[in-house]
């Protein structure tokens, strides 16, 4: 079994019955391996710890092939970097449950429309199947008003439509 199948397996073992979800898995050319896991109540350092410990154990004594299809060299894990750990606040959106984490948020949202790419930042107000919505306060031009006044418009977009959506992280 190549590498990365065989992680996904070991770590969708591990993560079974708990509140936890796999957000990334990655394998460089460099042999570095990434695992991201995430939930609604925010990671806890110890679970990351004991499925890094797990993931190891398994990887020097699973049988497993090198994604290129390639027999591991002996003493391969020596070479290999292995990062357990929680989704950056500044990384993109992957998955529903970071949407869901995130409502009540601000979040930044790019869009492009025509070749053309726009901004959004406003609240996370809304989550469902197929779709999300947020809250943006702006400028809008009022009939008999000289001046423009602030008002909150909501807008929604199915998960695939933005070039990304992220944590507005603010200080």
């Amino acid at each position: 079994m190549k590498l990365t199948e065989q992680l996904k397996e070991w770590i969708d073992a591990y993560l079974e019955g708990t509140d936890y979800e796999l957000v990334t898995l990655s394998v460089s050319p460099e042999d570095e391996i990434l695992v991201e896991v995430d939930r609604l109540q925010g990671v806890d350092v110890d679970f990351c710890e004991k499925l890094n410990r797990y993931l190891v154990d398994k990887m020097d004594n699973g049988q497993w092939t090198m994604d290129n299809g390639a027999a591991p060299e002996p003493n391969k894990w020596d070479n290999y970097s292995l990062e357990v750990g929680s989704v950056s606040l500044t990384d993109p959106f992957k998955t529903k449950l970071q949407y869901e984490k995130n409502l009540g948020h601000d979040v930044e949202v790019m869009i492009s429309t025509k070749g053309q790419s726009t901004k959004y930042k406003g609240q996370l107000v809304s989550v469902d199947e197929d779709t999300f919505s947020i809250d943006v306060e702006e400028k809008v031009a009022v009939e008999g008003k000289k001046r423009k006044e602030l008002q909150v418009r909501t807008y929604t977009w199915r998960y695939d439509e933005p070039i990304y959506v992220k944590y507005d992280l603010k200080f």
